[in-house]
């Protein structure tokens, strides 16, 4: 019988850094051998307004639901947009809360990451998960000189959740997807102070998890070749040139989890520790 991963949404939506989100949810996925998880983390979710792309971006990649999210207003509209899309969601915090309140005889007292303490490294965490949703996928390419660790690679390598990953631990990541014939922005290679790292995978591995996934059309690329094997070589291939012509170093996240990749970036750089 083929060993085939079925692939998966996670969506993890939270009210401050989403780090007991992650935890959890990588808790419960790693009992599922035979699934893969494909994290969407949503953090600093605090009003309407932020809560509506979040609501789509689940309409259009349906999965499961885990958020922490002390607003009741909020998460009661959070609760009622993923019954309407048809989405299992789950409230982490609340029975854990509720066993709590059972056994003190007082309710809790709401209050948005509570858990961290409010010092330099807790507000430094905050910063760096800011600038890192500011520069995502390419955005805001003026600021790279501001980063700690820029990441780049073709579409589907774990560019994304690994610079989140390295935001909740205070690293201000920027991420930059390579597409063949694109130039990458001029600022980057006037950078002097971030570290820049390439992320790759085998062939096999893009196309498994980029045919896993109900995306759009992403820049750049023709969707009848987004899957192909060959095509995604050449991919590689000139992501490779682009790093030996500049010295950037390359980690290969075929077999790494994002904290292992994470880990990886952070060994090349030791004054990030």
């Amino acid at each position: 019988m083929e060993n085939k991963k079925h692939f998966f949404h996670l969506h993890l939506i939270s009210d401050s850094t989403g780090e007991t989100l992650i935890s959890a949810g990588r808790a419960a996925a790693a009992q599922f051998q035979q699934s893969h998880a494909i994290e969407h983390v949503y953090p600093l979710i605090r009003s309407r307004k932020q809560l509506t792309p979040v609501l789509e971006a689940i309409d259009r990649e349906p999965g499961i639901v885990l958020y922490t999210i002390v607003d009741a207003d909020l998460s009661a509209r959070l609760e009622d947009g993923c019954r309407s899309i048809g989405v299992p969601i789950v409230n982490v915090l609340e029975p854990v809360l509720a066993k709590f309140q059972t056994y003190l005889g007082a309710p809790s007292r709401g209050r948005v990451g509570a858990q961290h303490a409010l010092n330099a490294e807790y507000f430094a965490r905050i910063e760096a998960l800011n600038f890192t949703m500011d520069h995502d996928d390419g955005q805001m390419p003026d600021d790279y000189d501001e980063a700690d660790v820029v990441i780049i690679g073709i579409s589907r390598t774990s560019k994304t959740p690994t610079s989140i990953y390295l935001a909740n631990r205070g690293i201000r990541t920027a991420n930059i997807p390579i597409v063949s014939g694109v130039p990458l922005p001029e600022s980057l290679f006037r950078a002097t102070r971030p570290l820049i790292v390439g992320l790759i995978a085998t062939s096999d591995r893009i196309s498994q998890v980029r045919g896993n996934r109900e995306l759009g059309v992403t820049a750049g690329y023709d969707r009848e070749h987004y899957i192909d094997r060959a095509s995604i070589a050449e991919e590689l291939k000139y992501a490779r040139a682009l790093c030996a012509r500049n010295n950037w170093p390359i980690i290969d996240v075929t077999r790494r989890s994002i904290e292992e990749t994470a880990a990886a970036i952070v060994a090349l750089r030791p004054k990030l520790r």
